[in-house]
């Protein structure tokens, strides 16, 4: 190169680990970079939220291709580790299609979560699938600026006609986005129904919690199956009657499913009546809490209970009053199953690990004056990866017990 040639231009600007910065971690898979771990000199202050950026360690190695948002806690999503990779439609599409070719694998039918966010390599993206409709929520930055090209790639790869924007939930708000739900392409008559686990589910795509339905609970519905023939079940925390109906469809002889969404169980008492088990499963609108305790003075007892509350610790600042919140649900749980019964506790809490949130249930039960006996310890299906480096992409526990 001469004097008076310029030095190539990059085509994306850096950003450089701080000298006690763990970039070992990096380089062995980790995604994220804190904000206390980078750099961030005027140059990256003054990054648009979502801009793509060459991250460096201290020495001024290159380790990838990163996403930059300067009002997150995680300041640096890990995009690719080729730092001239060109994110565009086609980098997209060779994404989805290897995440498609896993679930292709695990399912005969497209109703699955096809991309679980680091753990398919789409940093803060959800996309579900509904038959010939998706939903993507882009929960990060860089995803809400690329969403042209992701929804492109994904009718691509996939075929969906109708995709649906999600942007709703408490981690747009850390990534400071607005929420924003809406149709981008095709149309939707209305909810759509799910055959799972032998029980049909409807889906409100538009209107519905997170993308409409949870997929991540399908070999827990499975289990609870197992142990509800010829039984009474209570479905707390019911959504739209994710564990009731998959325990009437292995022929629990009743079903009552308590929620604080209306329109949530008027999906359940809709799948139920698409299953032809109208008449089994009775509803109760109203604060999970308050219900059991109004059960349990109404003298009720069931041969299977299961809770699945939301996120009671969805981060650390949280997690005492989290399994507080735990233990009671499984002191009120307890206290409404029949001698010889089951009872199922879920938690989706990143913060509480399975030691804490089993400690908690036990602590609850125990206070309830039963005995358990811990027969199942479940998680998140297949179509749920975990990405081994990130703890918090297995975030999802469920405990079975037996009660004398």
């Amino acid at each position: 190169m001469s004097p008076d040639t310029d030095p190539p231009t990059r085509a994306h600007p850096v950003v450089r680990l701080r000298p006690k910065a763990e970039a070992r971690a990096i380089r062995h898979g980790f995604p994220w970079v804190y904000a206390d771990e980078l750099v961030t000199d005027r140059r990256t202050q003054g990054l648009a939220p979502g801009a793509l950026a060459v991250l460096e360690d201290a020495e001024r190695h290159e380790l990838g291709l990163v996403t930059v948002n300067t009002q997150s806690r995680i300041i640096a999503r890990m995009l690719d580790r080729d730092p001239a990779a060109v994110i565009d439609r086609a980098w997209f599409a060779a994404r989805l299609a290897r995440a498609l070719a896993l679930r292709q694998r695990l399912f005969d039918a497209p109703f699955y979560r096809l991309i679980h966010a680091e753990a398919d390599g789409l940093p803060g993206v959800i996309i579900d699938r509904f038959g010939d409709a998706a939903v993507i929520q882009p929960n990060a930055a860089w995803a809400e600026a690329h969403l042209a090209a992701l929804a492109a790639a994904l009718a691509e790869v996939t075929g969906v006609a109708t995709i649906v924007k999600n942007g709703s939930g408490r981690a747009r708000g850390l990534e400071g986005l607005a929420e924003e739900t809406l149709l981008l392409t095709g149309t939707l008559a209305g909810p759509v129904p799910v055959a799972m686990n032998g029980a049909v589910y409807m889906a409100d795509l538009m209107g519905g919690q997170k993308t409409g339905l949870y997929y991540d609970q399908r070999p827990n519905h499975a289990f609870a199956a197992r142990l509800a023939g010829g039984g009474r079940v209570l479905d707390v925390f019911s959504h739209v009657g994710g564990f009731a109906l998959a325990c009437l469809a292995a022929g629990a002889t009743s079903a009552l499913a308590v929620d604080a969404s209306a329109p949530a169980l008027a999906l359940a008492a809709e799948g139920a009546a698409a299953m032809g088990q109208g008449a089994s499963l009775a509803t109760r609108q109203g604060d999970a809490f308050a219900a059991m305790e109004a059960l349990a003075a109404e003298g009720a007892a069931f041969d299977l209970v299961v809770c699945d509350p939301p996120a009671f610790a969805p981060a650390k600042p949280a997690l005492v009053a989290g399994l507080r919140a735990y233990e009671r649900v499984a002191l009120l749980a307890a206290k409404l199953v029949a001698p010889g019964g089951y009872l199922g506790l879920c938690s989706c809490s990143h913060a509480a690990d399975l030691a804490a949130f089993r400690s908690a249930c036990a602590r609850g039960i125990g206070r309830a004056g039963r005995r358990g006996q811990l027969i199942f310890t479940g998680g998140a299906g297949p179509d749920h990866p975990m990405l081994p480096q990130l703890a918090e992409s297995a975030y999802l526990k469920a405990l079975f017990f037996r009660l004398d």
